[in-house]
């Protein structure tokens, strides 16, 4: 499916973290999710809009999964786990891709917002069972094996102005 029309049953995937992080990095700015949101769905019907959070117990946090709620999106919240040795870790890569399988029965598209090469085998699965996926995220941090699984490829860095705060 390769026709953007406005009857189409859109789900909104964002990696938060990796959308922060690059945002960060690149820009030393915060995403702005209701662009996010809007470019998305791109004039389509909203069936589920859902943000991957990580959990830091920083200040600023609450606010910001609310402001998340406002917006639209629904927030998954996932812990930071500390291993034995120091270390820590959390992702969302195998929740997100539950997801998007869940919901491929129910829309027509799915919009991944990340840049993370681990999604590839996503998409390709995804789009063999006739949905239609897309993908926004920086380009400058995006994998090149995701962008070749997926039927639309937005850069985020091409319209700062548009998604960055």
């Amino acid at each position: 499916m390769t026709e953007i029309h406005p009857g189409q049953r859109v789900a909104v995937l964002a990696d938060a973290q990796n959308l922060y992080h690059t945002a960060q990095s690149l820009y030393s700015q915060k995403i702005d999710y209701g662009s996010l949101l809007k470019k998305g769905v791109s004039g389509r019907e909203l069936t589920r809009a859902i943000a991957y959070v990580i959990q830091a117990d920083a200040p600023e946090e609450e606010t910001f999964f609310e402001a998340l709620v406002d917006i639209g999106f629904e927030p998954k919240i996932k812990e930071i786990k500390t291993f034995g040795d120091g270390s820590k870790k959390a992702d969302w890569d195998v929740g997100m891709s539950l997801d998007a399988v869940t919901l491929a029965n129910h829309v027509d598209t799915v919009v991944l917002c990340t840049g993370d090469g681990d999604f590839s085998r996503l998409c390709s699965h995804l789009r063999h069972e006739g949905v239609r996926v897309e993908v926004m995220s920086f380009r400058e941090s995006t994998a090149d094996e995701l962008i070749d699984a997926t039927d639309t490829f937005i850069d985020l860095s091409a319209r700062q102005e548009t998604f960055l705060l």
